[in-house]
């Protein structure tokens, strides 16, 4: 019963600990009642032990994932089922691997292999067909960014790693303390535990003081057309998208604006792309931006195109009818006077939604399955390259970062490295309504301004549209469920951190410190306990 207390203890304090509503501190010792829990099962005579494990870690980490991510229902049921209950379970299978570690070597060693084993683990979740990378632990700081200013030299990771050596350094203090019972001894480890979360905090108040935002200024729009997704979005003919998407720029627009950023697919009817300029709510927006020429037109919209040639067949197209395929796009355009139009064709795909994982062996089992939010249920096709737009100013550089993609630190930084000034988010978090999940997505946008230092403009179809500084701070912003556009400036950089440069490279360190680990303890006797 206590050991079931203590993975109770430790699913609630993850999850309390957790954006927008938590206080991160709390993931500091998070982790330290399950491992408590497991040090006792290892301990003990219990003949099931991987068992009793696995089913602690699962309890603790299905309370962590639900309170957290139960948002997700309100798009989807089943989804949101899917990926709290799978996710719980390959986070519990990763305390079954650290517990047959901890047997056959010493403490630090099996503790060192868990904490490079769960980076490890958060990479892969950043690169798998099932990616979900929403709890990454390092996401954990996003609301109080002034603590990781060093996210320009580390990433997310290095949050990960720091809640990792504190939980570790806690637990062991704990063990020591009920082993010995020395006063003396948990007095000097709590000196280094505290100082090890204080260090990094003041070091990055330190950066957050000191640095400073240089660069040429550029004044922008995001528009907010609060368009519900699950009953007008699909029902509403492009022109009538871009009339209103007009009369809301015209609220805001000046001889000075640099760029106007719509959300993603708000064109939502899919324009055959070779058919694009043709199309009527093309020319209406060409018009306008005839009256405005210093304006960019960043916008998301749906494309599709129909393939007759058996040779152009992509993994991702879609079967229509016997002997025609289409591919499906979920894409951003950049639309001005002076250049031909620009498409990116988003990458990062939505699990279940715009993307079917291992489509070789589910496909055969479960067919074309995929979620309706409302859109054509098909495959979205993507692109290799992390296209960036161009603008006739050479300072303006726009990265078309769609929705979900936001989320993935390396990811963002291939804009970066491709020449990106400044960040343009595009999303449609109207699925899951007043929750926390899009408050969340705003929040992990905080991140990515920090570890690539560029400033974002956020254009969200219900919200929250922002505009975020490169040192994570909001300037401003449109509250969820309104109507609007959201003018400001923002300042572009041409400079690349650290981060940006080396990319996960302390994911990369600790899945060949875990591959080193496992491959020399896991085929040794167990340790007699």
């Amino acid at each position: 019963m206590k050991n079931f207390l203590l993975a109770l203890l430790s699913g609630f304090i993850l999850a309390f600990g957790w954006p927008t509503y938590g206080f991160p501190l709390l993931l500091f010792i998070g982790f330290v009642p399950l491992l408590l829990a497991e040090h006792r099962i290892r301990t003990s005579k219990l003949r099931w032990k991987k068992l009793a494990v696995f089913g602690l870690s699962y309890t603790a980490f299905a309370i962590w994932n639900y309170i957290t991510t139960n948002w997700l229902q309100y798009a989807d049921v089943f989804g949101a089922s899917f990926a709290i209950l799978v996710n719980s379970m390959l986070m519990a299978i990763l305390m079954v691997f650290y517990h047959s570690i901890a047997k056959r070597t010493t403490a630090n060693i099996s503790l060192l292999f868990l904490m490079c084993l769960w980076m490890a683990f958060e990479k892969l979740h950043l690169g798998w067909d099932f990616s979900w990378p929403w709890l990454n632990l390092g996401n954990g700081f996003s609301e109080y960014f002034t603590w990781i200013q060093w996210y320009e030299y580390t990433g997310t990771f290095g949050g990960s790693l720091w809640i990792w050596v504190v939980n570790i350094l806690i637990f062991k203090t704990v063990i020591k303390y009920l082993t010995d019972q020395s006063i003396l001894a948990l007095k000097s480890n709590a000196i280094l535990i505290l100082s090890i979360i204080v260090g990094p905090i003041l070091i990055s108040l330190a950066i957050f003081h000191s640095y400073t935002i240089e660069g040429e200024k550029m004044n922008v729009i995001a528009l907010q057309p609060n368009i519900d997704p699950y009953s007008e979005k699909y029902n509403v003919p492009n022109e009538a998208i871009a009339d209103l998407l007009l009369q809301l720029t015209d609220t805001k627009i000046t001889d000075q604006t640099d760029l106007v950023v719509a959300p993603e697919t708000v064109f939502a009817d899919n324009v055959k792309i070779h058919q694009l300029e043709d199309m009527y709510f093309k020319r209406k927006l060409d018009v306008y931006l005839a009256e405005h020429p210093n304006a960019n037109l960043l916008t998301g919209i749906s494309f599709i195109n129909f393939i007759t040639d058996s040779s152009q067949i992509r993994k991702q197209s879609n079967y229509h009818r016997s002997g025609i395929w289409y591919d499906d796009y979920n894409s951003a355009m950049l639309l001005n006077q002076s250049d031909s139009v620009q498409l990116y064709h988003k990458s990062k795909l939505v699990v279940g939604v715009e993307t079917l994982p291992y489509q070789e062996i589910i496909k055969p089992l479960i067919g074309d399955f995929m979620i309706d939010l409302g859109g054509t249920l098909a495959m979205k096709t993507t692109q290799e390259e992390r296209s960036v737009f161009t603008t006739d100013q050479p300072n303006l550089i726009a990265a078309p970062i769609i929705c979900y993609e936001s989320v993935y630190g390396e990811f963002v930084t291939g804009y970066v490295r491709n020449g990106a000034t400044i960040l343009a988010i595009i999303t449609n978090d109207a699925w899951w309504g007043e929750t926390q999940g899009h408050k969340q997505h705003l929040s992990y946008a905080r991140l990515r301004a920090i570890e690539t230092r560029r400033d974002i403009v956020r254009s969200a179809n219900t919200g929250i549209s922002a505009l975020i500084n490169a040192k994570g701070e909001i300037t401003s912003s449109l509250a969820y469920n309104t109507q609007g556009a959201l003018a400001g400036t923002l300042t572009s950089n041409e400079k690349i951190t650290f981060y940006t440069w080396a990319g996960d490279y302390i994911a990369r360190i600790a899945i060949f410190v875990a591959l080193f680990v496992f491959l020399i303890t896991m085929f040794r006797r167990s340790r007699v306990v």
